[in-house]
């Protein structure tokens, strides 16, 4: 017989403040880094609320989300109607090139055949000069998160427009991952400035974080075209940031005896296209592999502004040495994003003490342990979420905690430095203008992060300074 203590189980707990968004706000991402995209959330209006309140209150633009408004009947019957009701309000109001389906908890519950239904709505249709292409993202929250949402998405474009038939061996795919716009725009102007030709998918570095406009644009300019998408297939090699990515999901393709989790795998599988995978670039170690792996592939050199870039953060990592090194940081957010930001910690001599996240792929601990020397000190929590994180937090004594707006009441307790990164960033302006990646990211996180814990010290020295 068992004893007591043996048969003693944790009680459940459910989420509290989680540490993760819903997966189509993900899908929703790429399809407005797609030209001429509208996307539409098959499931509720609230849905497609929650997600154009947390993109607007980020990116301070604009953001229109359709919705196929399920109700009570709805849930029942199925959405056919509502589905084809809001196809035709998307068409007649926005006049777009694509419309990208993203379908939530409650579609996929009761079983919506979103594929079935584009093909009878384009059959019905096919006489239509102005018919979109619909691209499908299967995107229920409760198989994984807004990053899996993402990557999902950006498969689901490649798997319906990718053509091997239009190889030319000239072009890489770029496949950056869940970052800001800032970061795209320096990506696209160092491999433009270097003369290296490019596929970059999704782009919404003009979508999301537009010039003034005097007038509403209801879809607005920028994106990556259509026929770029479908040249995805015909590419020297594709480059992906992040090595967890969506491998974590549950709604994986099987294809024979592998399971396809993102847009590279599936180029290389089925369009013979090589994949290379890599940690976020943030930091020297980081953005020099993907300058060299970049290198390799293209035959080109980065330009000389790149390097200069380097040297100004060696720089500056050693002018603000003694201010960073042995402080302790909590960091929390994407898991690709926290990889990438623990390497960078560990090259400025931070100490990574809790690096928790709300995916749920179980990789994360290996991955935090492949770029630290001694991960020993080091606490990973997969599937966390802010209470949790809050409640081990108080032993640690952070000086710092790096992440979103998300938790900044955490911070405001233990009154400590609040780092934003990633998204979403609520409480403050210029989101989309927070760089991460490359030498120009990392020397943006570097002088904020040395600020930030030197106005700490001043801020609480008995007396105050002037002089450092």
């Amino acid at each position: 017989m068992q004893s007591t203590t043996e048969n003693k189980k944790t009680p459940y707990a459910s989420s509290r403040n989680a540490c993760k968004l819903c997966a189509p706000l993900g899908a929703s991402v790429v399809f407005k880094g797609i030209e001429g995209c509208v996307p539409m959330i098959h499931g509720s209006q609230g849905c497609a609320t929650y997600i154009r309140r947390y993109m607007i209150s980020h990116y301070k633009e604009p953001v229109d989300i359709a919705s196929s408004n399920f109700s009570e009947t709805t849930t029942i019957y199925g959405g056919n109607r509502n589905f084809i009701e809001g196809i035709n309000n998307v068409i007649r109001q926005y006049s777009p090139q694509v419309i990208g389906i993203a379908t939530t908890c409650l579609a996929e519950t009761i079983g919506e055949d979103v594929n079935a239904l584009v093909a009878e709505y384009k059959q019905a249709n096919e006489e239509n000069p102005l018919l979109p292409v619909f691209i499908h993202a299967s995107t229920p929250s409760y198989q994984g998160s807004h990053m899996d949402g993402f990557h999902e998405a950006v498969y689901a474009a490649v798997a319906t427009l990718a053509d091997k038939n239009t190889k030319s061996g000239a072009h890489i795919n770029l496949f950056p991952g869940f970052v800001s716009p800032a970061d795209l725009r320096n990506l696209k102007e160092m491999l433009t400035v270097s003369g290296i030709e490019y596929v970059l998918l999704p782009d919404y570095s003009a979508s999301l974080d537009n010039p003034f406009w005097k007038d509403y644009h209801l879809v607005p300019e920028g994106g990556t075209p259509l026929n770029h998408i479908r040249m995805t297939g015909g590419a020297r090699a594709s480059i992906e940031f992040g090595t967890i990515l969506n491998k974590g999901a549950l709604t994986g393709r099987i294809r024979k005896t592998k399971t396809i989790t993102t847009a590279g795998e599936w180029l290389e599988e089925h369009c013979d296209v090589p994949n290379h995978r890599m940690r976020m670039p943030i930091g020297i170690d980081a953005t020099d592999h993907f300058i060299e792996t970049i290198e390799t592939i293209s035959g080109k050199k980065i330009t000389e502004k790149y390097k200069l870039q380097r040297g100004r953060l060696v720089d500056s990592y050693i002018d603000g040495h003694k201010y960073v090194f042995g402080k302790k940081a909590i960091v929390i957010g994407d898991e690709d994003m926290v990889s990438g930001l623990v390497s960078f910690l560990s090259e400025i001599g931070i100490i990574p003490v809790i690096v928790a996240s709300g995916g749920e792929s179980g990789l994360l601990k290996e991955e935090i342990e492949a770029v630290v020397e001694d991960p020993s000190h080091i606490q990973v929590m997969n599937g966390a979420d802010f209470e949790s994180i809050r409640e081990v937090i108080q032993e640690t004594k952070p000086d710092l905690l790096i992440g979103s707006s998300k938790g900044y009441y955490i911070a405001r307790e233990l009154g400590i430095p609040l780092i934003r990164v990633g998204f979403p960033i609520h409480d403050r302006v210029g989101g989309p203008r927070m760089e991460h990646l490359f030498y120009s990211g990392a020397q943006q996180l570097f002088d904020r992060i040395v600020n930030a814990l030197l106005e700490y010290k001043q801020e609480h020295s008995p007396i105050g300074y002037k002089y450092m």
